[in-house]
């Protein structure tokens, strides 16, 4: 196989498609936003496929036992409000020159479906639980950062602190090379688990900004799911607890 294999599917006609990247990262964040949009529009189309060594070497078994080779996918989806090129897949890349690569390949399907505007979603980790989800961004000029304020984003000095790494990160770096103006929204999460309402905040955002509608259902079920996996967890950390002169009282 090459480093890069770019299956093609179909050519739609796209007006100002605006790129959504939702690979995995802190919390899965932007997986959850991209899967989420996938399961609402559902007549979203395979347009590419993307294949590389730059993968990691496996394959995942379906539920029937069929195998599917590791990959990223480009899906047009026509919403009321604006026209999405989602880029969605299990995997980022392996080493550091594969991200490079990779993002390059990426905003080549981007540049030859007219995109002119770039959204990478994540999350940035707190390290503990939290309650009200924040959701923090970077942007290649001062115009996107306004905008993104009026819509509630936060833009804090230093954070997140390390910068963005992989596709995220480089969408912003190697986008502005291209003159593609990017953004990246960053739900904040404690960065142990999968992150639904985290996922909930991005896409509030997003939806605001790039101008569409989607219903939160199934994202709320997957939250309620997480809450009673974070109790548990919580129960255990406590322990068994020890009995105090009160109970003992009604004990034999």
């Amino acid at each position: 196989m090459d480093e890069f294999d770019v299956e093609e599917h179909a050519d739609p006609e796209l007006e100002d498609p605006v790129l959504v990247e939702g690979l995995p990262g802190v919390g899965h964040v932007g997986k959850l936003v991209a899967e989420h949009l996938l399961e609402e529009f559902e007549d979203a189309e395979l347009v590419r496929r993307v294949y590389s060594e730059h993968f990691p070497p496996q394959v995942a078994v379906d539920d029937d036992g069929t195998t599917t080779m590791a990959s990223a996918e480009f899906h047009a989806v026509r919403t009321d409000g604006a026209d999405i090129l989602l880029l969605s897949g299990d995997h980022q890349a392996t080493d550091a020159p594969g991200h490079y690569r990779l993002t390059d390949c990426f905003l080549d399907v981007a540049e030859a479906f007219g995109v002119e505007r770039a959204f990478a979603l994540g999350g940035v980790p707190t390290g503990e639980l939290i309650e009200e989800y924040a959701v923090v961004g970077a942007a290649t000029d001062d115009e996107q950062v306004e905008e993104l304020e009026a819509a509630g984003v936060e833009f804090r000095e230093d954070e997140p602190a390390g910068g963005i790494v992989g596709v995220s990160g480089l969408l912003l770096g190697l986008g502005e090379r291209r003159d593609i103006p990017t953004a990246c929204l960053m739900g904040e999460t404690s960065g142990y688990l999968v992150d639904p309402k985290s996922a909930r905040a991005v896409l509030e955002v997003l939806q605001e900004v790039v101008d569409f509608e989607v219903g939160y259902a199934s994202l709320e079920d997957r939250a309620e799911e997480m809450e009673e996996v974070i109790k548990k967890i919580q129960e255990m950390e406590q322990g068994p607890q020890t009995p105090s002169d009160e109970d003992l009282r009604y004990i034999g």
